[in-house]
């Protein structure tokens, strides 16, 4: 499948996020420990935000992430309080920069691991959901953006958790229509530059890996020799596919049928539980 992670706190430079890690996000692309599949090579992207008008901008490319050069130099010397972050494994829709994540819409990015099960069953069903005027903003053939799509048409914007559950209603309700036993299996993250939102959940109870960082300021009295606490300061915080480091005490799973929502230093947890958006 994917992996993914999103990160905020005090402005980094990218490449601690990529590189600088024992299970980077970049190791991940090659070797996956928790994924679905051990390569995810199928094109990259990162988010942030650099301007105070809120607009995010994106690097993403349909080469392997451990291979390019340009990733590697913009990862120097981009720093940013605020990444998003996505390798990918296709389920099958080509591999073109459109389809790569994070797909972005005005101030909001995101990302996706999992599937819509059978997706060339449903997707017309799906994008026939989506409102009209969003429906000219999709550019890709991928399941994801659908799901992107879909959550803004939901209220996105208003309610961003609520938006996910009416999605994910939605994508189970057509399936199971169509005779799609488990139609969902998702992680998501979106942000708008100022709040990160993730959820993990799935039709079968068996959704993929994500973990979220512990309080950093308990980790700088666990590890006060560690620098790469200093760095990030108190209030960061990381949701993310994979730890990226072996540590105790540095990660915990995020519950299955759960989503999180965090903002200035403050981390949110609430059910998850799809639900009609009519």
């Amino acid at each position: 499948m994917c992996r993914w992670l999103a990160y905020s706190g005090n402005p980094i430079a990218l490449e601690v996020l990529l590189y600088r890690s024992d299970h980077s996000l970049i190791d991940q692309s090659l070797r996956s420990r928790m994924g679905q599949t051990t390569t995810n090579g199928d094109g990259f992207g990162v988010g942030w935000y650099p301007h105070a008008d809120g607009i995010p901008a994106r690097y993403r490319s349909v080469n392997p992430a451990w291979n390019d050069r340009n990733l590697r130099d913009l990862a120097r010397a981009v720093t940013s309080p605020l990444f998003l972050a996505h390798v990918r494994a296709s389920t099958g829709t080509p591999v073109q920069e459109t389809n790569c994540h994070p797909f972005r819409h005005g101030r909001w990015l995101f990302v996706h691991n999992g599937a819509i099960r059978d997706f060339p069953k449903v997707r017309r069903d799906l994008l026939l959901a989506v409102a009209p005027g969003l429906f000219s903003s999709i550019e890709g053939a991928t399941d994801s953006e659908v799901m992107f799509y879909l959550a803004l048409t939901f209220g996105l914007e208003h309610d961003p958790v609520l938006a996910f559950e009416r999605m994910a209603w939605l994508v189970e309700d057509t399936g199971r229509r169509h005779g799609i036993a488990e139609p969902l299996n998702m992680t998501v993250c979106v942000t708008d530059g100022e709040q990160i939102i993730a959820a993990r959940y799935s039709s079968e109870g068996a959704s993929r890996s994500l973990f979220h960082s512990t309080s950093m300021r308990a980790l700088h009295a666990l590890y006060p020799d560690d620098p790469r606490f200093v760095v990030v300061g108190n209030d960061a915080f990381m949701v993310l596919s994979e730890p990226l480091i072996d540590l105790p005490g540095a990660w915990e799973e995020v519950p299955d049928s759960s989503a999180l929502v965090a903002r200035g230093g403050v981390i949110e947890a609430r059910p998850f539980v799809p639900q009609a958006p009519f």
